[in-house]
């Protein structure tokens, strides 16, 4: 199981006990190899897939043990212990947690955070609710565009679910188009219900040059979709001759019509509800930007002398 921060900080001391400098990168792989994580451990990513999540966490706990002067960082990505970190480490301690790390001042007055904020949701907030619920501030801004993604999710389906066919069949070419097939818009609106086959709703090139087609089929739908209508969709592609198709509902498939789409000899995409309400949030379609966040780091190069 991959360790939390707070479960890190006393191996992450002891590895700099010798007293030497160590790279961010070699301690991650000392720890990871002292916590016996496997290699699919090791590779598991944050949900925004921008870093190991035991990298974010060794990271942090190098942050929390930083702030509360236990190391040094002597140059960018290299830290070393510090006197007052050796002192601790002669304690025998059985852990090191951010409870622990209260006891100095410095730690302190980072927890505090900038006494200038005044946002409802501050520096100080994230990291103390770090203190308290044992993942690092990271994993706690992930977890809330999680939620707040994810509600989203549920307000496009109730939506798509109430609009009318025809409306939604448009919402279905749009997202195609946004995604990078067809040509524009109106090239592919042309094609909404008028392919005068019941089993299909649309058609759009696969590229803008229109070199092979797409056939869709778009249905607001609230039980499962089975077997027997992706077999009908099967026989209309046939009787247009066609390769490709994608079926798309606001609901879900079951397992024999997922089973049934791989077996064809033609390419058949299934894309269910929660797959279309996160490809519309991904393309923008249907949805807008409320408020932009940025998270920064320090830009190491910028600070080297010449």
């Amino acid at each position: 199981m991959i360790p939390s921060y707070q479960d890190v900080l006393l191996p992450f001391l002891k590895i700099l006990s010798d007293e030497k400098e160590h790279p961010l990168k070699e301690i991650v792989e000392k720890i990871s190899l002292e916590f016996n994580l496997s290699a699919e451990e090791k590779e598991q990513l944050v949900p925004s897939g921008q870093f190991s999540i035991i990298r974010g966490r060794v990271g942090w706990a190098r942050t929390y043990l930083k702030m509360a002067v236990l190391i040094t960082y002597v140059r960018r990505g290299v830290c070393k212990i510090t006197e007052r970190g050796k002192n601790t480490l002669k304690n025998n301690l059985e852990e090191i947690d951010a409870n622990y790390l209260k006891q100095f001042p410095e730690f302190i007055e980072f927890l505090k955070g900038n006494k200038k904020e005044d946002s409802s949701v501050s520096l100080k907030d994230i990291v103390q609710d770090s203190v308290k619920s044992n993942i690092t501030p990271d994993e706690i801004m992930e977890k809330a565009y999680l939620n707040i993604r994810l509600s989203l999710e549920s307000e496009i389906l109730e939506v798509l679910k109430s609009v009318n066919p025809y409306f939604f069949e448009k919402i279905v070419v749009q997202l195609l188009v946004k995604m990078g097939y067809g040509g524009s818009i109106q090239d592919a609106g042309k094609a909404i219900g008028k392919s005068g086959d019941g089993g299909i709703d649309g058609i759009i090139k696969e590229d803008k040059l229109g070199l092979d087609v797409i056939y869709i089929q778009a249905k607001r739908w609230e039980g499962s979709v089975g077997r027997p209508e992706i077999q009908k969709f099967v026989g209309a592609l046939a009787g247009q001759r066609a390769k490709k198709g994608v079926f798309i509902t606001t609901s879900s498939f079951s397992k024999d019509a997922v089973s049934y789409a791989t077996q064809m000899d033609v390419k058949i995409i299934l894309i269910d509800g929660e797959d279309l309400a996160q490809y519309m949030i991904d393309y923008n379609l249907g949805v807008s930007v409320q408020s932009t966040y940025e998270i920064k780091k320090i830009d190491s190069d910028y600070f080297e002398e010449e």
